[in-house]
């Protein structure tokens, strides 16, 4: 599993609790967030696409049922899938379109794990981006919770959207290019103010649900 080190968190924390005092009340509130480590490969990134725009519930059906299909989830077995059955899942046709190219680039070594884990984020980003599929949404996803990267962070996340929203107790959301424009206060530590708000917002509705 990857993450960021104990140290590391301690330190981007403190110092995003003193930049912005709604992280500092999820701070408060929860300590240092757990990360959410992923094994950087094929599964991974394929889970990513399939959760992207659809309600959790629905993706964990989805994602259970290609699971099933599969269990080692590599490139090679969704390439060898024919469509029909992966859309039987649930995938819509996009989605298996966005899981086989990415497969492919994966077979052809145009993107490539080993070379993504020993790379600066800006390389990072571009290898994944250069991927018909692979989108910022879910390349900053995958940087941040297959990478390790700190300063990843998926913009136009309405969790995270929610979750501050709710830490500063406003009406309404911040719009996507406005709550991009108020991350860039968080650099370089964006993916844990993300996993700080994620933190947050799941221990509230733990709360709600109790």
């Amino acid at each position: 599993m990857n993450g960021p080190a104990r140290e590391a968190l301690e330190t981007a924390c403190a110092d995003l609790a003193a930049r912005d005092p709604f992280l500092a009340q999820a701070h408060a509130e929860i300590g240092l967030p757990v990360w959410r480590s992923v094994e950087a490969n094929y599964a991974a990134l394929a889970r990513i696409v399939v959760y992207q725009l659809i309600s959790t519930k629905a993706a964990e059906a989805i994602w259970t049922r290609v699971a099933a299909r599969h269990r080692d989830m590599s490139a090679s077995d969704i390439l060898n899938d024919d469509e029909y059955s992966l859309r039987a899942c649930g995938l819509s046709r996009p989605k298996v379109s966005h899981m086989r190219t990415i497969a492919a680039a994966v077979e052809s070594g145009a993107l490539s794990f080993a070379r993504l884990a020993s790379a600066p984020i800006d390389a990072a980003r571009g290898e994944l981006l250069a991927v018909k599929g692979i989108g910022p949404w879910t390349a900053e996803t995958f940087l941040m919770n297959g990478l390790g990267k700190i300063d990843a962070f998926p913009v136009g996340d309405v969790g995270l959207m929610e979750a501050y929203k709710q830490l500063s107790g406003a009406e309404n959301r911040h719009s996507i290019k406005a709550f991009t424009a108020l991350a860039e206060g968080w650099r370089p530590y964006r993916g844990v103010a993300a996993h700080l708000m994620y933190g947050w917002l799941n221990r509230q509705r733990t709360r709600q649900a109790s």
